[in-house]
């Protein structure tokens, strides 16, 4: 079991060779979240986009959940939605991850909803706990400032209408990282969906993105499915960044499936 790292995963982001390791979490509970801290990894993928989990209640326990075993939390929001951007970062997210970014203009929209002035219009309140709850020497100046320093902005690419607009939307000032999304590329070109990422147009596009994004010192974050050594080696080799190793459901699938084998097994024998 590693111990949590002192440097912030916008620390990490910001070293040119260092690769993060994280995880999607999709069942809405706070123990893999912890459990993902307490082994040593990067950060976790809580997803509000393709799960029942909203941005309320349940969403805070897990963010605080990561704050306890150290472990940087980015949220996916389920879309370009004001509200919940700017809500998750206020309950203690490291960050966002916006699904669905198709042009420059939406992404401005994303950085001026996410940012305080002068970097964009985020809307702010003392009374949450970003601002640490508006504590004994709190200060507008010293919060927006260190906000706009803290806060990790991940747009995915995940459409051909991203890479129709590809050098307009890195252009805009505030991207961390990109997540490239293989499987929903993939449906909007009408390809077979491989995660592995295997067929000549997707492995150009991510390609593509990873020239790209280095050329403005931005990291680029890939699904590693399988989430094994094999396929983590090639996707580093690649120049990927940001690998996220499967996701609570995918590990308690392997589990079950292991389960499931080893009853067919003794049923045989």
């Amino acid at each position: 079991m590693s111990a949590p790292s002192l440097l912030t995963l916008k620390d990490k982001l910001r070293h040119e060779q260092l690769i993060t390791y994280g995880m999607n979490i999709y069942s809405g509970s706070c123990m893999p979240v912890e459990t993902a801290g307490h082994h040593g990894l990067d950060f976790v993928f809580i997803d509000t986009e393709h799960t029942a989990l909203g941005v309320d209640g349940q969403l805070e326990k897990m963010l605080l959940a990561a704050r306890v075993a150290g472990v940087d939390a980015l949220v996916r929001v389920s879309g370009t939605i004001e509200a919940e951007i700017r809500t998750s970062l206020e309950l203690g997210a490291t960050g966002v991850i916006i699904p669905q970014v198709h042009n420059a203009e939406q992404m401005r929209a994303i950085i001026r909803m996410s940012k305080f002035p002068g970097m964009g219009r985020r809307g702010g309140d003392s009374s949450v706990r970003s601002a640490r709850f508006a504590a004994a020497g709190f200060d507008w100046q010293a919060y927006t400032e260190s906000e706009n320093a803290r806060t990790v902005i991940v747009p995915m690419a995940e459409s051909h209408e991203f890479f129709d607009d590809i050098d307009a939307i890195l252009d805009v000032p505030g991207i961390d990282a990109v997540h490239f999304g293989p499987a929903d590329y993939s449906l909007s070109r009408n390809l077979p969906v491989d995660y592995r990422m295997r067929h000549p147009e997707v492995r150009a596009r991510l390609e593509e993105l990873l020239e790209k994004c280095h050329a403005r010192s931005i990291k680029v974050m890939v699904p590693c499915a399988p989430a094994d050594l094999e396929q983590a080696r090639e996707l580093v080799a690649l120049g990927c960044d940001m690998l996220i190793m499967g996701s609570d459901l995918y590990w308690l699938n392997q589990a079950a499936q292991h389960a499931a084998q080893v009853r067919a097994t003794l049923a045989q024998s």
